[in-house]
């Protein structure tokens, strides 16, 4: 008898098609993605967080590049995690900053219920602002712990330079993660607002 090879995949995601009215009462049709390993009672499905270094030179912003299939490229990201059940985005982004990149830090501000891709699918987060106490020994020098087949390189930018940063790595091949991007706009903008 031949040997059956069985693989269970366990689905991310699952494809809708959804049929509505448009504000006209035009019938349409839109196609969608739905993320399935949201906990239960849990109102987000991952984090984001910004965890910013206060160092002699200026405030330096975590990030990291990984690579991701979907695109076929390098990623430039925020870290960045799924909450597990039972779990804060506070708790959530404590976790997944010290496994990614080995810093240890205290949630300041937490941001309301963002969508990634609403025109696609139903993916959301909250953005975990976070204080990284470069005194503590811990933060001297991180060690991330990541799981097996995770691959990152973590870095930081000087905050001031993180437009210019982003610029310089898409040349350099990157992609540029739209929270990475959203946040160097940011600071661009109020620069030039002097907000």
């Amino acid at each position: 008898m031949p040997h059956a090879a069985i693989h269970a995949i366990r689905l991310t995601y699952f494809l809708f098609r959804i049929n509505y009215r448009d504000a006209n009462g035009t019938p349409r049709t839109w196609e969608s993605a739905e993320r399935s390993t949201r906990p239960a009672n849990t109102e987000i499905d991952g984090v984001g967080i910004v965890a910013i270094l206060d160092k002699p030179t200026g405030k330096e912003i975590i990030l990291q590049k990984q690579y991701r299939p979907p695109i076929g490229m390098v990623t430039v990201e925020v870290p960045a995690g799924l909450v597990d059940a039972g779990e804060s985005a506070e708790q959530a982004a404590v976790r997944e900053l010290r496994e990614e990149t080995g810093y240890v830090g205290v949630p300041t501000e937490t941001s309301p219920v963002m969508y990634n891709d609403p025109g696609f699918c139903n993916t959301n987060l909250r953005m975990v602002h976070m204080s990284v106490d470069m005194s503590l020994a811990e933060n001297q020098n991180p060690k991330p712990q990541l799981e097996d087949g995770e691959f990152i390189e973590v870095f930081t930018v000087r905050l001031a330079d993180l437009w210019d940063e982003c610029k310089t790595l898409e040349k350099q091949g990157c992609a540029i993660d739209a929270r990475v991007g959203t946040l160097a706009e940011g600071v661009l903008l109020a620069k030039k607002l002097a907000l």
